[in-house]
This record gives C-alpha cells, sequence and structure tokens, in this order.
C-alpha cells in the first residue's frame, strides 16, 4: 500500500455488525454513547470525571451513583441524574482532554504545545515524520491525526517501559493500531538511520533531554526544506541547541518561541481574566534543511556583550560543565510509578 491510499477498516456498530467508515478513529467519535467509550462527567460546579462505559457498571461519588447502562445508547450531550438528584453532563471526551486525564509514566506535551508543533512544523496529510522521545504518546496522537492514514509517524523511544504505556494510550485513544504508526525502542542515532533512507523525512520532532547530540543524524535524514521542530524544557537547553544547530552548517538559522494561555472567566458583565493559567511547559525551535552544498546566509546581527562565555584569557570558555543533567532540569521519573501505569494500562479490557 502507498502513502496516497487510505485503506478501509471496520468497527462495531452499536447494535453489532461491522460497518466500515473512514479515517482511523473516527468512527469512535460518532454515533450513540456506547459500550467501551469513554465519557467525560461534568458537574453542576465544573468538576470533571472521566469514565468508560461498562454494562451493569456504576459510577459512584459520596453524594450517590447512576448506571452506565442509563448513558449507553444516548446520544452525546445527555443529561444523567445520580441518585442524589446531582446532574452531570456527559461527552466523549476531545482530544485534549483525553491527553490531560490518560494514564502517563513521562510528563507530557501540553496541548497547548502539540497544537503550535503540529501548525508551526507544518505536519501535514500524507507527511512521514520521525518523533524521538514518545514519552506517554500525548504529541505521538496530534501527529496521528495530522498525517492520517496515509501518512507515516515513525516514534522512537529510549525507554520500553514509556513505549508500553505509550502504546497503551495511542491504541486505547484510536479504538486499535493505527495504521499510520510505527513505534522502535533505542536510541535516535542507532535507529534513524535503519528506518529512513538519507533525505526521505519531510518533520522530525525531537522531544528528549539533549537534542543537540542528534542534528547531525536528522540532517541526514531531512529532505531538503524539510523542518527540525524540537521541545526542551529549559533556556539552558534552548541556547545548547540554537548554538549547535548553527554549527552544523545543514540548516537555516533557528527560531524560538513559547506559548502561554489564560482562561477568562465568563458571568454577565464579569468579563475577567482567570486567576490561574497553563503559563511555562516549554520552549520550542524550529529550523529547515539546507539543500546539500549550500551555505547559509551569514547572519548580519552582531551578538550581545557577554552572549558568548570567554576564559579569562579571552579564549571560548569550556562550559561543559553547565550541560549537566541536573543543570538542564531533567527530572527522573520513579520506577515503581512507572510499574504501576504500565500495570493499569495493560490490565485495560481488550478493545
Amino acid at each position: 500500500m502507498t502513502h496516497d491510499e487510505t485503506p478501509t477498516a471496520t468497527e462495531p456498530a452499536p447494535d453489532g455488525p461491522t460497518v466500515p467508515h473512514g479515517p482511523t478513529g473516527a468512527a469512535r467519535r460518532r454515533g450513540l454513547l456506547r459500550v467501551g467509550d469513554r465519557v467525560q462527567l461534568t458537574d453542576p460546579r465544573g468538576r470533571l470525571n472521566t469514565i468508560t462505559l461498562a454494562e451493569g457498571d456504576s459510577f459512584h461519588t459520596h453524594r450517590g451513583y447512576f448506571r452506565h447502562d442509563d448513558l449507553i445508547g444516548q446520544p452525546e450531550g445527555t443529561v444523567v441524574r445520580n441518585s442524589g438528584g446531582i446532574e452531570y453532563l456527559a461527552l466523549r471526551p476531545l482530544l485534549a482532554d483525553y491527553v490531560l486525564s490518560m494514564p502517563r509514566g513521562a510528563a507530557v506535551v501540553y496541548p497547548k504545545d502539540a497544537g503550535q508543533i503540529v501548525t508551526m512544523a507544518d505536519i501535514y496529510p500524507g507527511a512521514r515524520v520521525i518523533e524521538a522521545g514518545v514519552g506517554s504518546g500525548a504529541l505521538t496522537m496530534s501527529l496521528l491525526r495530522a498525517v492520517g492514514d496515509g501518512g507515516s509517524v515513525h516514534s522512537i523511544e529510549r525507554r520500553e517501559d514509556f513505549a508500553a504505556i505509550a502504546r497503551g494510550n495511542v491504541e486505547d485513544f484510536f479504538g486499535g493500531a493505527h495504521p499510520a504508526w510505527e513505534l522502535s525502542i533505542g536510541d535516535l542515532a542507532d535507529v534513524l538511520p535503519t528506518v529512513a533512507e538519507p533525505g526521505t523525512v519531510d518533520r522530525v520532532v525531537l522531544d528528549m533531554l539533549a537534542p543537540w547530540e542528534n542534528v547531525d543524524v536528522v540532517a541526514g535524514a531531512l529532505a531538503p526544506g524539510g523542518v527540525l521542530i524540537c521541545y526542551v524544557a529549559t533556556t539552558t537547553q534552548l541556547s545548547r541547541l540554537a548554538e549547535d544547530v548553527r554549527a552544523d552548517g545543514r540548516y537555516t538559522e533557528p527560531q524560538a518561541w513559547e506559548s502561554m494561555v489564560r482562561g477568562w472567566h465568563l458571568e454577565g458583565l464579569a468579563v475577567r481574566p482567570e486567576h490561574r493559567m497553563i503559563g511555562h511547559t516549554g520552549f520550542l525551535l524550529t529550523t529547515r534543511r539546507l539543500a546539500d552544498g549550500v551555505d547559509a546566509p551569514l547572519r548580519r546581527r552582531r551578538p550581545a556583550k557577554g552572549a558568548y562565555p570567554v576564559a579569562p584569557d579571552g579564549a571560548p570558555a569550556d562550559d561543559a560543565e553547565l550541560w549537566t543533567s541536573e543543570a538542564l532540569g531533567e527530572r527522573e521519573v520513579s520506577d515503581k510509578k512507572i510499574r504501576k501505569v504500565r500495570r493499569d494500562i495493560e490490565a485495560r479490557p481488550e478493545l
């Protein structure tokens, strides 16, 4: 099958028989609520709970309960009343809701950053994308949505336990294996040359501690004009990455930014910013692959004094000590937490 072809898939209809549907996961987003659907419940105070519908099960709180059967077969947007008279609005969670509530081992890429990555890296239907640092699979879902069934997302993760959690989350969201997705375990520098011919990759997305270590191997895989986009947490990482991209010589001048989201309170004429906001989560850096043999135009702006550290004799300083794991803000996830999340995912019923 070529990347331009869209496979035909089937999914059980609410009454039993299989029916053809379009892109992977689309049928799970439509129709009446059915067994196996994840449903987000909103109470009168705006508090959220997410459940998976199952025949005979109940949703309990200290203020009462209701049966899942009250929702099965109903349309989205239904209101259900529990035994205590509390009403809940039932809707399928959006991708952003799912990402923030799903089991996780590594920290997830927030929806605001995933949206920026998809847009600013120009992830298009049919694109061939390499993702390194799959974490819990949050960004993977957005990439798969963007490339569609006819594209390709090859995710590379160093840790087998993180990969298992990501696979469970992605397949749970799409209702099974996605035809455009492959997942490999190993280091990007080792795996990328084995899965992509030189100059054939359209986009590379890196979410890792030291992305500058892979600038060379990524340049070999990217097609001319291809985009490299990196997600880093600290200014120290951002500085090192930008300088290494410039030093490589095969990329355009890097650009970096962050985004912040502030909600607004809406109540009649009392319209004001919320007291809390989603502030800094990470920095994004983008650059594009130059054609082979082309030199990037010289930068015409002069660096500010003190921008580059120097030794007492005036020579460039040895800044190796700046790039330690501690300085870069690396935080290890406990093995105990990873084992628990993985057990929970593997204990889910088969889709």
